[in-house]
């Protein structure tokens, strides 16, 4: 098949929580739903769907625009389509694509873009989108009502050498203060350090930095955590900060949730359960949202690999 296969692979979070609260028949008539609605919309954006997953979807497009289209299409789409759920019953979507050269045999597909397409899909958040710059460079003018910010070089499991990878803003509130043009890929590429990574938290009066060799980093309550945070909304064991492939990664463990936000992006990321990749800097709210002001919050700073990329 031709190089230029955009290969996206679109991921329900949350099913687990659904089938606890429904039943395995009745989750499962959900969560099947679900998984039509990822294709449904994808074909119409020329995408052709070769497998499901259990709650993932794995899509063939024949460029990079039409599976940008596809991708930004299915987030709001979706996020409207479980607006009027309740909370415990929502599956959020990670979406990761990439593109390269595969091979189609007996009805599945094979090559590196299936891997990598998988894998940022796993390491993006619920409600994002992650794409190597292989898709998005093929984007030659900027697309209506979509940004793109680039990541930095991330290391990728199994993979020697980083690939540099960009989110997909498709929330329209945040489309304002957020760009990144295509034109400017070839400024974003830098070598993977070879030095450990370092991530700085800081609450209140308390400011402790951890080096990747000391991951796990656990946060919360409990006096045996490595990060303490006291405030009765915080779960003992809260949250979990994991050094993988070069990554810090933060892991929801609570029982109220984890939020997470970038510096210089307002948009809330929610995470019950899940997990996502930092980078850069930004805060996490333990246990209730950043709409409320009296949340407990860990600013966190990294340096060495996992940092963002260079200034826009």
């Amino acid at each position: 098949m031709s190089a230029s296969t955009t290969v996206v692979f679109a991921d329900l979070t949350g099913s687990t929580g659904v089938f606890e609260a429904l039943g395995n028949v009745m989750a499962t008539q959900v969560v099947t739903e679900a998984t039509q609605f990822i294709s449904q919309v994808c074909q119409s954006h020329r995408g052709r769907t070769v497998k499901t997953l259990g709650d993932g979807v794995l899509v063939l497009f024949p460029d990079g625009p039409a599976a940008v289209a596809a991708m930004v299409s299915l987030q709001r789409k979706h996020a409207a389509r479980i607006q009027a759920q309740p909370e415990r019953l929502r599956m959020h979507m990670q979406v990761g694509a990439a593109c390269g050269e595969i091979v189609e045999v007996d009805g599945d597909c094979y090559g590196d873009a299936v891997n990598i397409a998988s894998r940022l899909s796993d390491l993006s958040g619920p409600e994002e989108i992650w794409a190597t710059d292989t898709v998005i460079e093929q984007i030659s003018a900027p697309t209506r009502g979509v940004r793109f910010r680039s990541l930095g070089p991330i290391a990728i499991r199994g993979k020697q050498q980083a690939r540099v990878v960009f989110r997909v803003i498709w929330q329209e509130e945040a489309l304002s203060e957020l760009m990144t043009a295509p034109a400017e890929l070839s400024m974003l590429v830098r070598p993977q350090e070879s030095r450990p990574g370092q991530i700085e938290l800081a609450w209140l009066d308390m400011n402790l930095s951890f080096k990747s060799p000391d991951c796990p980093v656990q946060l919360g309550r409990a006096d045996e955590a490595d990060f303490t945070v006291s405030d009765q909304r915080v779960s003992r064991l809260h949250a979990r900060i994991d050094w993988n492939n070069g990554n810090f990664v933060l892991s929801d463990l609570s029982s109220y949730g984890t939020w997470v936000r970038f510096a210089e992006d307002e948009t809330e990321l929610p995470l019950r359960r899940g997990e996502c990749v930092l980078h850069g800097a930004g805060e996490i709210a333990l246990g209730a949202s950043f709409s409320d002001f009296t949340v407990p919050t860990v600013s966190f700073n990294i340096s060495g690999p996992g940092r963002s990329g260079p200034p826009r």
